[in-house]
């Protein structure tokens, strides 16, 4: 999985609560995890999870 990926899908999600006749909302949670990952959830109605190395600067 990559960064790429996973911003492409927020699209898609905001794509799709944008397009929704009706009230819609997400949010992005994210995590440090173990060995220079974080975890990134997105909630709407249903999660995403992705696992991502992350190296800090």
């Amino acid at each position: 999985m990559s960064e790429l990926s996973v911003k492409q899908k927020l699209n898609e999600v905001f794509d799709e609560v944008f397009e929704h006749d009706g009230y819609g909302d997400f949010r992005v949670e994210m995590k440090i995890l173990k060995r220079n990952q974080k975890e990134i959830i997105i909630h709407c109605g249903k999660q995403y999870r992705f696992t991502l190395d992350f190296q800090k600067d």
